[in-house]
């Protein structure tokens, strides 16, 4: 974490104070004529604008006394003694975001692949992130994207396509570990993208289409053996029962004579075996005689 001298860091709260003084000064200086008044605000302006601070709601800074740590300050106005105090970059305690990516890394089955994540992460312990690590945020970047890289080579491809949420788990909790000592934890890690060569790509889309296929001729077949064992059930029935058999064929002669224009060709042999001749010729006569 950076530290920087306060007397370089001018607030706008400050500036204000220090107007006002030299304000202030100078009109007393005027009414009582004598430059006195001036003299004595200037000082206490200029101490002002470099002595006053405002943090933000959500920031904290450290203070350090001729380099000895002297507390955390803010959120709000808070005061120093320039030039001998110095104060860290502010910390932002908000929850942030952070991007991490692992290119060409080996999956467990040595497959090269490209992952995209993105971890939340929040400063917990201001004192802790400031004063134990130099830059925390660079920190957390390098060490998202070393477990990234570790959990790819503990996983095959099919595992870092299918189970994005578990992967998302196990790496929060790795990096939470690493973190914690900081002063800060690590919300959730989340796996946006993974990206696999063109080529097996490819191979995957044709495999995938093949298994689609194989499964529909599977289940053709299927359907294909059950509508025979119907079949096989329903002749069962007719053999024992030649009226309902009868009944069916002219059921099915019917269907297809019903539309007007229709013409049906019935082999002879079919009339004969199924009884028929007589009853379409008494159809017949009787639609002559009409």
């Amino acid at each position: 974490m950076k530290i920087t001298q306060l007397n370089s860091t001018i607030s706008p709260f400050g500036t204000v104070l220090f107007a006002a003084c030299l304000v202030l000064g100078a009109a007393t200086a005027f009414l009582s004529r004598s430059p006195w008044p001036l003299a004595l605000f200037l000082p206490l302006g200029i101490y002002l604008l470099l002595a006053a601070r405002v943090a933000d709601q959500w920031e904290r800074v450290a203070v350090l006394r001729l380099g000895r740590f002297q507390g955390m300050r803010g959120p709000g106005m808070f005061w120093i003694i320039p030039v001998i105090d110095s104060v860290s970059t502010a910390v932002d305690q908000r929850v942030r975001v952070g991007n991490v990516k692992a290119e060409s890394t080996l999956t467990k089955d040595t497959v090269p692949v490209a992952v995209d994540a993105v971890y939340f992460w929040v400063v917990w312990n201001a004192e802790k992130a400031i004063l134990e690590v130099e830059d925390f945020g660079e920190a957390i970047a390098m060490a998202a994207q070393t477990a990234l890289r570790e959990s790819i080579g503990r996983h095959e491809l099919a595992q870092m396509i299918t189970e994005r949420e578990s992967i998302g788990v196990e790496l929060q909790r790795t990096l939470d570990e690493k973190t914690n000592p900081w002063g800060i934890t690590i919300q959730s890690v989340e796996v946006r993208d993974v990206q696999i060569p063109q080529a097996l790509e490819d191979a995957m889309s044709r495999e995938a289409q093949a298994e689609r296929e194989r499964r529909a001729r599977v289940i053709y077949g299927q359907a294909e053996t059950e509508a025979a064992e119907k079949f096989v059930a329903a002749a069962k029935i007719y053999d024992g029962h030649p009226a309902a058999l009868h009944l069916r064929a002219m059921n099915m002669l019917y269907e297809a004579m019903k539309e007007k224009g229709a013409m049906v060709v019935v082999p002879s042999s079919a009339v004969e075996t199924m009884g028929l001749g007589g009853q379409l010729g008494l159809a017949s006569i009787t639609k002559n005689t009409q």
